[in-house]
């Protein structure tokens, strides 16, 4: 989720939807940026946050922040490190992730892990299962463009999907943009080296023999410079090349507006807001689309604002309900 589309269901979310469960353990700081982190989306947005990991360590850091039984805690024995590839990681059943992703499914309750990409989605499809027809989940994001909102999906779920997978990814997107960014009918583009039918791999050349059959607005293919452009609601690719792409957009905005204030030429609080917009404590995470729960998956290097962030998103997103738990495509 980027900038304000997880807003869609603040209201009701703030009126007593499902809470959210955290993997306390997950992404490159652990305890240190998700308990502030947890704290701040409790006092400030009202979301009522369980963590789940070592318990030592996170009472540690709630001593540490003055919030001592303010939050629950479930403890878990094992942490899942950030190198996992995500094979073994459902296996390991006492893990915080494993543990979280459990729980959460029991209570009806959205989860949430900065956790390895790869851990948290195998943990979180053992756990939730897919919706009815769904092959593999996709991780979505909302990039602000031109004109509103571009849902980038796959963001980083699966690496090497088949054509029909990378077809249904284009199908969840658009659900996700008519759910929650209120698009009526998004229109769905094929990221490609060309915006010309017949260019790209074999894998682009197949999904787009695929996609015209599916029940989305195909416009075609689309080229990277559409991504922000608002050429297209829904921009869908493979796992891997879309979290290259975000990445290479985050990058790209921090460097371009940096060079443009160490030019001198445009006021600093402006660059500020702008990058902003791209930043991972604005968008909080990508949402989990395919599965029959809410799960929002934070960037590895999160700080407790960015937590903070994705355990509203979780939030907003349980309160939609229907796009994450209804038939699938």
């Amino acid at each position: 989720m980027a900038g304000g589309p997880a807003g869609a269901g603040g209201a009701a979310g703030a009126g007593g939807a499902a809470r959210v469960v955290l993997d306390a353990m997950g992404g490159d700081h652990g305890p240190a940026a998700t308990v502030p982190g947890a704290l701040a989306a409790r006092r400030e947005h009202a979301v009522h946050v369980l963590l789940v990991g070592r318990a030592d360590e996170i009472d540690e850091e709630l001593r540490r922040h003055g919030g001592v039984g303010e939050l629950e805690v479930q403890h878990a024995d094992d942490v899942i490190p950030m190198a996992e590839r995500g094979s073994n990681a459902a296996f390991q059943s006492k893990s915080s992730l494993m543990v979280g992703c459990e729980l959460a499914r029991r209570e009806g309750a959205a989860f949430v892990s900065a956790g390895s990409t790869g851990a948290v989605v195998t943990c979180a499809v053992r756990a939730f299962g897919r919706r009815e027809g769904v092959l593999r989940p996709a991780l979505a994001v909302a990039l602000p463009a031109l004109s509103g909102f571009t849902v980038l999906v796959d963001a980083g779920g699966t690496a090497d999907p088949s054509a029909e997978m990378v077809a249904q990814f284009a199908t969840l997107g658009a659900e996700y943009a008519r759910s929650v960014l209120g698009v009526a009918d998004p229109s769905v583009g094929l990221l490609s080296i060309g915006a010309e039918p017949g260019k790209g791999n074999r894998l682009v050349r197949d999904a787009a023999r695929l996609l015209p059959e599916t029940p989305v607005r195909f416009h075609g293919n689309v080229e990277g410079h559409d991504v922000l452009a608002g050429t297209v609601d829904v921009v869908v690719t493979d796992g891997f090349t879309g979290n290259v792409v975000l990445k290479n957009i985050e990058g790209c905005v921090r460097t371009t507006l940096g060079l443009v204030a160490r030019a001198g030429t445009v006021d600093a609080g402006p660059l500020e807001a702008v990058a902003r917009l791209y930043a991972a404590d604005t968008h909080g995470g990508a949402a989990l689309l395919g599965l029959t729960g809410t799960v929002v998956v934070a960037h590895g290097s999160s700080s407790a604002a960015a937590v903070t962030r994705a355990c509203v998103v979780a939030r907003d997103l349980a309160a939609e309900g229907q796009w994450a738990t209804g038939p699938g495509p």
